[in-house]
């Protein structure tokens, strides 16, 4: 039974939660009805804020499964009862994403065409593919999770899920990866890095929605358990820093790169100051010293780590998918080009107020998805592996 305080609980946050994802409709059907004329987009700039929380809930999506994986393909036992809240989470962030990002195209019901004309050439054409069959891999994992007369399949499904992850996440860095028409990406390390990304903004993601769960409950986890995940936090946004530092090396490398890295690190405006100080030190150093130092370790330590991660990624994915459509393709190495199409000049975008809110609603329609998963089919982890407070 549901003690009358975390219902109460629930029928607020639910509240909350739906609110948030009117506001984000709202705001798409306002955008719908003016056009684009009331953003902050323009012929350079086509992916705006909306993007940016897109792509990182797409991502944190494929990552989040990470929990479920370790629990149910590798064996580990202190990950098995998060795994159901795993899928969950896994399911809420891609629906949230993708609803953001079909409502950002101006015309959203042309997804219509682009269900019914495949075409096999397209990157696009690809991820329709991937984004729903992982959301029905993930719900059949789900099912042989908590049924019990098919426990027996959850190793075999939760392997499926785990490779259709990674392709997942590889077509999604492909998107970029594949674009010619912007120098800012076009690199192979994209895939692998938006992999390794995935890994630590998902267990963010997780390690925060676990926190605030158990907080709602008046419970919190076992003291050993969160050192483990909080160390594999730290682990992942490491590895996270060390592809991004390749990656912006290897753009060094390049003469005709030297360019768009010296924008984007040192005189770009605000895209060098999103990634040293909004990427780097807040959504990376600070983490890896409260997630690893002795002193520091704790409940509170690892969820404030977690929304600095959270905070970081959102910096970085600006940095990445705004910054990269500013700096001009350089269509004659060696020569400048102008036009009065603002050729060879750099692109300002500045996000609009209907901009942020489709991008923050959702975000409120993962919560509200999440919420309800929770308080209906009872995703939290059994009582066993909690400590409850004094």
């Amino acid at each position: 039974m549901k003690s009358p305080t975390e219902t109460r609980n629930f029928w607020l946050l639910a509240l909350l939660g739906g609110l948030v994802s009117a506001i984000g409709l709202g705001a798409a059907h306002y955008m719908e009805l003016h056009g684009h004329v009331v953003t902050g987009m323009n012929n350079q700039v086509v992916w705006g804020i909306p993007h940016v929380f897109a792509i990182f809930m797409i991502v944190a999506a494929s990552g989040v499964l990470n929990v479920a994986s370790i629990g149910s393909v590798f064996g580990q036992t202190d990950y098995k009862p998060r795994a159901p809240l795993s899928g969950l989470l896994s399911i809420a962030l891609l629906m949230g994403g993708l609803m953001v990002l079909m409502l950002d195209l101006g015309r959203p019901d042309r997804v219509i065409v682009a269900a019914t004309n495949f075409n096999p050439t397209s990157v696009f054409a690809w991820n329709v593919v991937l984004y729903s069959g992982m959301v029905g891999i993930v719900a059949v994992y789900l099912f042989t999770m908590l049924e019990r007369r098919f426990n027996h399949f959850s190793k075999t499904v939760g392997l499926a899920a785990l490779v259709w992850r990674f392709i997942l996440t590889t077509g999604t860095g492909s998107i970029f990866a594949f674009l010619v028409a912007r120098q800012a990406y076009q690199s192979a390390l994209l895939a692998p890095l938006f992999i390794v990304l995935s890994f630590g903004w998902g267990l963010a993601v997780f390690l925060l929605t676990q926190s605030s769960m158990f907080a709602w409950t008046n419970r919190h986890l076992t003291p050993h358990i969160e050192r483990r995940m909080a160390r594999l936090l730290g682990v992942f946004i490491a590895a996270a820093l060390y592809l991004v530092a390749v990656y912006h090396l290897t753009n060094l490398y390049y003469a005709r790169q030297v360019g768009f890295e010296t924008f984007i690190l040192l005189n770009g405006g605000i895209f060098p100051l999103l990634f040293w100080l909004g990427y780097v030190i807040f959504g990376t150093v600070i983490p890896l010293v409260l997630l690893f130092h002795p002193a520091l370790i704790g409940e509170r330590s690892t969820a404030f780590a977690s929304v600095l991660v959270i905070g970081g990624a959102l910096c970085w994915l600006f940095v990445f998918i705004i910054g990269g459509q500013s700096f001009p393709l350089e269509i004659f190495p060696g020569y400048v080009a102008t036009s009065t199409f603002a050729d060879g000049q750099i692109a300002h975008y500045a996000p609009s107020l209907p901009e942020l809110l489709l991008g923050v609603g959702g975000i409120g329609v993962a919560f509200l998805l999440t919420i309800i998963g929770i308080r209906v089919l009872n995703y939290m982890p059994p009582d066993d592996y909690i400590v409850h407070k004094s």
